[in-house]
């Protein structure tokens, strides 16, 4: 289709909703895509695949604790990019991602139960259906959003748009006309040219007013702060500016593009989130320019975690900086531990599970003799590559996995968890599912309801106490009037080369103080707790217990037998710890036995 010409019968009940417009602070993110989250056919939804489909689930949502969705890409993009016969699984590769926009202004007819029909407006009804109902149980809606580049590919792409309506205005050119390629995907939109930045505003201003969209995530959003070819001061400023050189592509200090969002009175009001990188050597994170709106996912968190949980000496400083919210990155320019998006796995990348399961990608399915998807990957697999494994190694990847989540939730910033890694979803140690529409990238609701699903339990307990606690979600950096490090002893820690243990005390208006620890040596230990006067620490979890004495919930139904079990230690103001195992404590009166 063309175009959808809306009429005046064209309406939809939005039931008083708005945006919610929750401190960022309080978020927990959760990332998914549409199409895999229901079309499993476990999920038994009436329309698997769709945004109705993603409705009927949103129960899950909640249990799960989330009060946040960022959907991948969901306007409506070329899904047949990649199409080719797949000899691994015996089907067609597509673009399953949805990272390659067609039409900025449409939500994807395929995600819709009704398709095209009516021209269309019956998706956007549903999408906006979608939006509702995730408001009403609580729950933001973000986008994903692909302004880097196109579908139309190099100059030996396709004219779908732009190329035709204006190809040097939309895209950065060279002077014979070759695209230039900071993206990877065949093209670099002109972001910071005056008619494509009022384009993009234009585009953002739409899902906000007409869909009630919370936020956005701006994929490969270092490209939006590189000049437009063509560029000249009079061009952007309307004057001259003397001995401006700037060249196409550079990345500016003040890009018009990220300065009029930021300024914008609707755009201002909601989230705005940055994939601060992008494929041409651009690496922005702590660095890209923020007018102290936007955030960052934060890859040096996911890159600095994943090296200390799984015992890398020289770390436990940099892992301190992580649980802190960024300060090295964020508190000079003037942002707060909520302009970092905390993370450890996402779509691009290893599973939570595939984390601790692998130590090499495996690719081949995609097609590319494995040369596709990232290399370096911090990854560990505890001892013995893939899934089949001793029953020894599976438990060890069972408490690296909860001491990822709970990492996580203590950390300072907001968290955001991948789709499926609630219940250890694994994609075999592929890396870059960009092209499987199949079992691999969707969700699987029967493992969830699985007794092996124990580890939904936990996230589902750890993410409660995330909200509950006052001092996990702080709207500035700890300082030591809050917060207190400790080593094996308390008030020592040790930040040297070899250390690999990091604790640390917080003062919580609501849980009084806790105590949080981590020891990623392959060691034991048996560590002494800080002494308080007339209160005592309580165990609350510990990732080196089977569950569900993993989490001693207060609804379980062994949990003073396994109290007991602590109490020769805690008198002692002691406490074991095994090897590749995190707790969490809290403090309690002592006549609150």
């Amino acid at each position: 289709m063309a175009c959808m010409i809306p009429t005046a019968d064209d309406k939809f009940d939005w039931e008083g909703d708005s945006l919610l417009k929750y401190p960022q602070r309080d978020l927990i993110l959760y990332e998914m895509h549409v199409r895999g989250f229901t079309q499993h056919e476990s999920s038994r939804t009436e329309f698997p695949g769709t945004y109705l489909g993603v409705v009927e689930k949103l129960g899950h949502l909640k249990e799960l604790g989330v009060n946040c969705i960022e959907l991948m890409p969901c306007h409506e993009f070329n899904e047949l990019e990649y199409y080719d016969y797949n000899s691994v699984f015996g089907d067609y590769k597509v673009n399953f991602w949805g990272y390659s926009t067609v039409n900025y202004f449409s939500p994807m007819t395929r995600y819709s139960s009704a398709g095209t029909l009516n021209c269309g407006h019956d998706a956007i009804n549903e999408f906006k259906l979608l939006v509702r109902e995730a408001h009403k149980r609580g729950i933001e809606v973000f986008m994903d959003v692909v302004f880097n580049h196109t579908a139309e590919g190099n100059e030996r792409g396709p004219i779908l748009s732009f190329k035709g309506v204006d190809n040097s205005v939309y895209y950065m050119l060279a002077p014979k006309g070759e695209f230039y390629n900071y993206s990877g995907c065949g093209n670099t939109f002109n972001c910071n040219h005056p008619v494509v930045r009022q384009f993009i505003l234009d585009c953002l201003r739409y899902w906000v007013i007409e869909m009630h969209v919370d936020g956005f995530r701006f994929d490969l959003a270092s490209i939006m702060t590189r000049s437009s070819s063509l560029w000249d001061a009079v061009n952007v400023f309307g004057s001259p500016i003397e001995g401006d050189l700037v060249t196409t592509g550079t990345p500016l200090g003040s890009p018009p593009l990220i300065e009029m969002m930021s300024n914008d009175p609707i755009l201002r009001d909601v989230k705005l989130i940055a994939e601060a990188w992008d494929a041409g050597g651009l690496y922005q994170v702590g660095m890209f320019p923020h007018w102290h709106i936007w955030s960052e996912w934060n890859g040096k968190y996911r890159d600095i975690v994943r090296q200390f949980i799984k015992g890398t000496d020289g770390f436990s400083g940099a892992f301190a900086e992580c649980l802190c919210g960024s300060p090295g990155l964020y508190q000079e320019g003037g942002r707060k531990p909520w302009n970092s998006i905390n993370f450890v796995c996402a779509h691009d990348g290893f599973t939570l599970a595939d984390l601790v399961t692998y130590n090499e990608k495996h690719n081949l399915a995609n097609g590319e003799d494995n040369n596709d998807g990232e290399n370096h990957n911090n990854s560990w697999n505890c001892g013995q590559e893939g899934e089949l494994a001793s029953i020894s190694v599976k438990k060890l990847r069972k408490r690296q996995m909860r001491n990822f989540f709970l990492c996580l939730m203590v950390s300072q910033g907001v968290p955001m968890i991948h789709m499926g890694d609630e219940y250890g979803h694994t994609k075999g140690g592929n890396n870059n599912t960009y092209c499987h529409d199949n079992y691999i990238n969707y969700f699987w609701w029967d493992k969830k309801e699985e007794s092996s699903s124990d580890f939904f339990r936990f996230c589902r307990l750890m993410t409660k106490f995330r909200h509950e606690c006052e001092s996990l979600g702080l709207n500035d950096f700890p300082t030591a009037e809050r917060l207190q490090w400790h080593g094996h002893a308390p008030g020592t820690p040790d930040w040297s080369e070899t250390s690999r243990f990091v604790a640390f005390t917080l003062i919580d208006s609501v849980k009084r103080e806790i105590y949080i620890a981590f020891n990623a040596s392959h060691l034991s230990v048996t560590i002494t707790l800080p002494e308080r006067p007339a209160y005592r620490w309580e165990p609350l979890v510990d990732t080196g217990k089977p569950a569900p004495f993993d989490f001693l919930s207060g609804d379980l139904p062994e949990r003073d037998t396994a109290m007991k079990q602590y109490s020769h230690f805690l008198e002692a103001n002691l406490y074991p710890m095994l090897s590749y195992s995190s707790i969490i404590l809290v403090l309690l009166p002592v006549d609150n036995a």
